[in-house]
């Protein structure tokens, strides 16, 4: 069955699928900002990180079927709570005892599920939770014996509502189908084999640790390590690459690296020693691609194009958000990076600062990131901007309908007359071609803008503003609504009354609008590259294709192995089926096991430390 059969079924399943959340519907714009807007305000007072300061807190261990095999398998799934589909696509693969992957074979289930951020959208809920993120993966795996360990960390989505939801869901020591939580915060450190740690750090809200938050770590972490050890921490976003952007954007990352990691407080003395250990992988969601940063060594030439040859020392930043939400772009990812950047505002810094450069294989690749992007803008496609998101065309033919109407009263004060539609019906061949023509020098207008800016970008970068060009844009569909509105109404016979003459103007302009005023605002989203509005080229769209999550193989060696993996496709049938247990009906894909999954690229493999 499809997804809208399934949907009849809801009772059965105990959680009601959900369709991809449609980011620029007006409902979902008006709701988003009103909670970000509360979440600005008011998180910074309603903020559970100090009251989890009286929780009970220790150490995570994975529990191993065999401890003398010392050996483990893990997953990292994130951005994961939005459509059912490809929740559940992902979910499933995770859930599966092994993947079938071509080069490296069958790859068994991780005994520890790590979960990235934003575990669901569009705003954090107990129904949400339940509906989007919950009931998926409860229906992936009802039940399995090694009962794998499930971690979680806030993104800012989960962070909508002060955590409130987030800490019920994953902070109460209770299963989600076959996986059983164990943290009692909103952060974590997991102990793992072969001297590695992992480490789930909440660094939402600002950029300083807060005060039970460093304390946990400082007695959990810091005063186990010892040299040599090999630290992965997951962080709720990937503050290495909007530090190309905010140069402290990656302080607060910077800090837990020396201040919890490389060293640590002697209590005896006061002092602070050297731990010996390193963060040798950083995790991140947040961004819903794949993508690699390898740390630059000693000797290495100039990247030629192929990327850095592989070294089992380098340390690797790795974004991986591609669990159900919505699909981002890579296109515009910096090459290369120092961390933190020169202009950073840290006190104490690494001299020199460590080199990263982007790896050449990401997902989606470049050219496909920008095709993609480009598709909100496509009225063939099926992810043009007023088909993806109809209510979008709604309001935008809303918002011309009004213009129209003040256009309407503008052109009778030009005709001299008291009523519009007198206005309207007296208009001649000139009226039409100057109202014409008026829209389409407003229409050239914003163009000599591009133009300008292209010219002056190298002296005084920048761009014009963005409220001023569709301000421009949106004034042309208005004035070509109403010289369309008069040549139509020039035919109408002189006895029909005002109220036909209105309806045409309203209808002219409102069809105007859902098409051609959608079709102006998708192409400013389009020219503008940075900031939320460029983040509405991906988002816009609600692509749910494209899915997957990261599976790390920590051998006994102590080397620590990546592989990124997506589905081919996102499951579109469904079937339900019973289990004989007190979950009832749950579900299976069809065919089973479905989608294929393959790797992004060859396997990434990271020493515990990085001497030679």
């Amino acid at each position: 069955m499809d997804f809208r059969e399934l949907c009849g079924h809801a009772e059965e399943l105990r959680f009601t699928p959900r369709e991809p959340v449609r980011w620029l519907a007006p409902r979902e714009l008006a709701r988003t900002a009103v909670k970000v807007g509360l979440a600005a305000v008011f998180a910074g007072y309603s903020d559970k990180r100090e009251i989890q300061g009286a929780l009970e807190a220790g150490l995570l261990r994975v529990p191993l079927a065999d401890p003398r095999a010392a050996e483990l398998w893990i997953d990292f799934a994130a951005d994961l709570g939005d459509g059912f589909e490809a929740t559940a696509s992902v979910a499933f693969a995770l859930g599966a005892d092994r993947l079938a992957v071509e080069g490296p074979g069958p790859l068994p289930r991780g005994a520890l599920l790590v979960l990235g951020g934003d575990q669901v959208y569009p705003v954090a809920s107990a129904t949400a939770y339940e509906d989007r993120m919950k009931g998926p993966y409860r229906a992936a795996l009802p039940a399995a014996a090694d009962q794998p360990l499930m971690v979680a960390l806030p993104g800012n989505h989960d962070w909508y509502d002060g955590l409130t939801a987030f800490l019920r869901m994953f902070a109460q020591e209770s299963a989600i189908g076959g996986w059983r939580t164990r943290q009692t915060r909103s952060y974590f450190v997991v102990g793992l084999p072969q001297r590695w740690w992992l480490v789930g750090l909440d660094s939402q809200l600002g950029s300083y640790v807060d005060d039970p938050q460093r304390r946990y770590f400082e007695t959990h972490l810091s005063q186990r390590l010892r040299p040599g050890d090999g630290v992965i921490v997951c962080a709720a976003e990937p503050a290495w690459v909007k530090s190309g952007e905010r140069a402290d954007a990656f302080n607060s990352l910077h800090w837990f690296d020396r201040n919890i990691v490389r060293t640590r407080l002697d209590r005896t003395t006061g002092t602070r020693e050297e731990t010996g250990a390193s963060v040798r992988l950083w995790l991140t969601g947040d961004k819903h691609h794949y993508a690699r940063y390898a740390e630059r060594l000693p000797g290495d030439g100039p990247d030629a194009g192929g990327g850095l040859p592989p070294d089992p020392r380098r340390r690797q930043l790795v974004t991986c958000g591609l669990g159900g939400a919505f699909l981002s772009s890579t296109h515009r990812l910096p090459k290369e990076l120092p961390l933190p950047p020169a202009a950073s505002r840290m006190r104490r810094k690494d001299d020199p600062p460590p080199e990263f450069a982007l790896a050449p294989r990401t997902y989606p690749d470049a050219a496909e990131s920008r095709s993609l992007a480009r598709a909100l803008a496509r009225p063939w496609s099926r992810y043009w901007l007023p088909r993806r998101n109809p209510g979008f065309a709604v309001l935008a033919a809303a918002v011309q309908a009004v213009l129209a109407l003040f256009a309407c009263g503008a052109f009778a004060l030009a005709e001299g007359r008291q009523s519009p539609v007198g206005a309207l019906k007296s208009a001649g061949a000139d009226d039409v071609a100057g109202l014409l023509y008026a829209g389409a020098a407003l229409f050239l207008l914003p163009f000599v803008l591009l133009l300008l800016w292209g010219l002056l970008r190298l002296r005084r970068p920048g761009m014009p503003s963005g409220a001023v060009v569709a301000a421009l844009f949106q004034a042309a569909v208005a004035a070509v609504a109403l010289g369309v509105t008069v040549a139509v109404t020039r035919s109408l016979p002189s006895s029909w009354n005002g109220v036909w003459f209105l309806l045409i103007t309203l209808g002219v302009a409102g069809v105007l609008g859902a098409c051609l005023g959608s079709q102006v605002f998708a192409l400013w989203v389009l020219w503008t590259n940075r900031g939320i509005v460029a983040d509405w080229q991906m988002s816009g769209q609600s692509i749910d294709e494209g899915k997957g999550f990261l599976r790390m193989h920590l051998a006994r060696d102590g080397t620590l192995t990546l592989y990124p993996l997506v589905l081919d496709g996102t499951c579109r049938n469904w079937e339900l089926r019973e289990v004989v247990d007190e979950e009832g009906t749950w579900l299976r894909p069809v065919p089973e096991p479905a989608p294929a999954v393959r790797l992004v690229e060859e396997p990434v493999v990271i020493a515990r430390h990085g001497e030679g």
